[in-house]
């Protein structure tokens, strides 16, 4: 070879079985992936509330140590068949690995006074003779405190599980397994399942579906419209195989270093698709042009990596940048995904500036050909470009008019996100938890921590009567159900004096007598009320999925009806629990955006400075991209999608994204003007050759992130939507909107 061969056609053999290596080792790493799903990875980082729910989880135990069935029947409920197969079933259940304790109707013991002999405990419900069973039905669905444990339809009982605090993803597989063995023997008519370890086994193998699902359907999409773009093999399957290569060395580097996949990382194939092909489009577009130019193989490489390969670098960094800006985020798998996909995307482009070339350097020349479908794209582009110029106060106005139509969308965004809707389409856990919201009290727990004051304790009558008078306002909620406190023992004690559970509390002088028995009835009650030396107690209780700010608004009526109502000198009492923290992130989410724009803004703006040196090309610049934010955040106002945490990354994706195309279209059109041209002939050149590339991107990713549809996690749904529709405004704003910038302020 000729001393002026460029250094990657000297050396393609080197790189190509270099990947051939690197290949081997990501693809043995495949093995090593971990899938995790904790609800405390969504916790957000530095709160307060989260600060006081871990030390409120020290003195008592997690509000999530726990998974209902739902046992249901064609018969009563109340039949003695019935009751004697869920007591069986409960019994059995407590042998299940990390499970301590297992409650039903069925197996609820009651004290019941036998004189002269005192209290003993009795079941709750006697199975024989017939008369007592029928009494003991009547008075338990006479008791709103007792018919939280059967379903509205009066079809159901709920039993119980309590098992370990904090269980990991192993444990959960252990428990899980061994749940279906055991009612896989049973014959009740069917049955529905909620709780922390069912969660996370079926959320992690939804993670595991998806990111198989998007890879594959992503590959064959995107196969397909290589094909249409190039009809020939040789670029077809090399643009393929740095995607490809891009996305196992990516998934396969995340699992040899020990990262765990969350439930966000079904998006990392189509993010690889998504930096991959649009570096790949514009390397292999000038690569092919200056080949069918006249270039040699050499000089083609090199030119393509001066003009394309700077132009791509930096269109790297800026996307790089915005994903780190996620990093402002206090939610875990959020800053997680922005520093992985940031990796991802330098990864992809130093995949492509290597492998590609080296590949592509491969090809015969006449192999190498222009086909009638791009001489198709080369007369659109000089359409779009005479509509730029000659449509000129048309595209003004309308931009106007957009914009205030965009103004009224983002006023409608909403943060009420509810489980419901991160749920997997279609699924089992979908179903069980939709009956549980309509049949019981659902799954959000709805926790208060009460701290005595001035050396009270929490067995003291007049406490008991302050958690008596909150415990009574929670019910009259309808959204509230399963509301426990110490108070509701006392009752169970008095009703068993009188023989009647509907009784209120004992006088003061009986809850001095009492407290010895209400304290055992607590230990077999199995839920820590009180801590170990009686200066703080909880009220538990459950709320129905009615979105996080309507549960909010609940929280806050019934926080001011507790300072209104209930002696403060007494005692405190804090809202607190999983579900109010996981909801903090509603208060969090537009504020960590704003940072995370802000911050991706300010790094683009630098970068962009750094580049064109001209205060002009930076204002430039930054309006094509901000358009496509804020056509975003108008889709979502108007289609009514709620803004939660993962639905928040649209607007780093697209953000980056926009950034590409923009410097791809503005480096080019400094390179024309360089050359010595005018300023309209640099434009018509950069239609021509940076228009056509940033079209292919835009066409492959519209298709790749529609990828998402296939996925049964509905936010992926309106992900993959929202980016697909976006995409198309980031073009139409370059097209239209940069060209016109240029002319007026350059």
């Amino acid at each position: 070879m000729e001393e002026n061969t460029f250094w990657i056609l000297k050396h393609r053999k080197a790189i190509l079985w270099t990947y051939v290596v690197i290949t081997c080792i990501a693809a043995l790493s495949l093995l090593k992936i971990q899938f995790s799903f904790k609800f405390e990875q969504f916790f957000p980082k530095g709160d307060p509330d989260l600060e006081f729910f871990q030390e409120f989880t020290k003195d008592f135990e997690s509000d999530d140590n726990f998974m209902l069935i739902a046992l249901r029947t064609k018969e009563s409920i109340f039949s003695k068949s019935y009751l004697d197969q869920v007591n069986a079933f409960s019994e059995a259940c407590k042998g299940l690995p990390y499970v301590h304790n297992v409650q039903s109707l069925a197996n609820l013991k009651v004290p019941s006074l036998t004189p002269p002999f005192g209290f003993s405990y009795r079941d709750f419900i006697r199975t024989a003779p017939d008369s007592l069973r029928v009494m003991d039905s009547m008075k338990i669905m006479s008791n709103p405190k007792y018919k939280d444990l059967i379903s509205k339809e009066g079809d159901a009982m709920l039993l119980a599980l309590k098992h370990i605090d904090n269980m990991t993803m192993g444990q959960s597989d252990t428990l899980m397994r061994a749940f279906e063995t055991l009612i896989a023997k049973e014959s009740f008519e069917d049955y529905h399942l909620l709780g922390r370890a069912y969660f996370q086994d079926e959320l992690a193998s939804m993670q595991q579906r998806e990111i198989i699902v998007s890879t594959g359907v992503s590959i064959i999409l995107v196969s397909i419209i290589f094909f249409l773009l190039y009809r020939q093999k040789y670029l077809i399957l090399i643009s393929l195989g740095t995607i490809a290569l891009g996305m196992l060395v990516f998934v396969g580097g995340l699992s040899l270093f020990g990262r765990e996949f969350n439930g966000i990382s079904a998006l990392y194939p189509v993010l690889m698709l998504i930096v991959g092909t649009s570096d790949v489009v514009h390397i292999v577009s000038k690569y092919v042009d200056l080949i069918i130019g006249g270039e040699t193989k050499s000089d083609a490489l090199r030119t393509t990596v001066k003009e394309i390969g700077l132009a791509t670098f930096l269109t790297s960094i800026t996307t790089a940048a915005g994903f780190l800006s996620l990093v402002t985020s206090r939610i875990g798998p959020i800053q997680e995904f922005g520093v992985n996909s940031a990796i991802g995307v330098v990864l992809a482009y130093l995949v492509v500036i290597t492998f590609t070339l080296a590949a592509i350097s491969l090809i015969p020349r006449d192999q190498i050909q222009q086909t009638k479908f791009q001489g198709y794209w080369n007369r659109m582009m000089e359409k779009f470009y005479w509509i730029s110029k000659h449509k000129q106060p048309q595209i003004l106005v309308i931009t106007a008019v957009t914009l205030v139509v965009f103004a009224i969308g983002i006023s409608k965004i909403s943060t009420n996100y509810n489980i419901e809707n991160n749920l997997p389409r279609g699924a089992k856990i979908t179903t069980d938890f939709l009956y549980f919201e309509s049949q019981f009290s659902g799954f959000r727990p709805f926790e208060f921590a009460v701290q005595l004051k001035d050396g009270h304790t929490a067995y003291e009558p007049g406490v008991i009567q302050e958690l008596d008078k909150i415990s009574e306002h929670l019910a009259s909620y309808d959204e509230v159900g399963s509301v426990t406190s110490l108070s509701d023992f006392y009752r169970t004690i008095q009703g068993a004096t009188q023989q009647d559970t509907n009784t209120g509390l004992p006088t003061d002088e009986m809850i001095v007598r009492l407290t010895p028995l209400v304290k055992n009835m607590a230990n077999m009650g199995g839920a820590v009320l009180v801590n170990v030396d009686e200066t703080k107690t909880r009220i538990t209780s459950k709320i129905n999925d009615k979105g996080a700010d309507i549960v909010s608004e609940i929280g806050e009526n019934i926080d001011q009806w507790i300072v209104s109502n209930i002696d403060t000198s007494l005692m405190s009492v804090k809202r607190t629990g999983t579900g109010v923290i996981l909801d903090r992130n509603a208060e969090y989410v537009r504020t960590s955006l704003l940072q995370g724009m802000g911050l991706a803004l300010i790094i683009v703006i630098i970068i962009m400075t750094l580049i064109f040196r001209d205060i002009r090309m930076l204002f430039i610049s930054l309006v094509p991209n901000v358009l496509p934010l804020l056509f975003a955040a108008a889709l979502l106002g108007y289609a009514g999608i709620k803004l939660e945490a993962t639905i928040s990354i649209i607007f780093t994706i697209v953000f980056g994204i926009a950034v590409d195309d923009t410097i791809h279209f503005l480096s080019k059109y400094k390179i024309c003007l360089n050359k010595g041209m005018d300023k309209e002939e640099a434009i018509l050149a950069t239609f021509k050759d940076t228009g056509k590339a940033i079209t292919f991107t835009t066409i492959i990713l519209f298709f790749g992130f529609l990828v998402l549809l296939f996925s049964i996690h509905p936010p992926s749904n309106v992900i993959g939507v929202m980016m697909s529709i976006t995409l198309i405004s980031a073009l139409i704003a370059d097209f239209f909107v940069l060209p016109i910038l240029l002319r007026k302020l350059m």
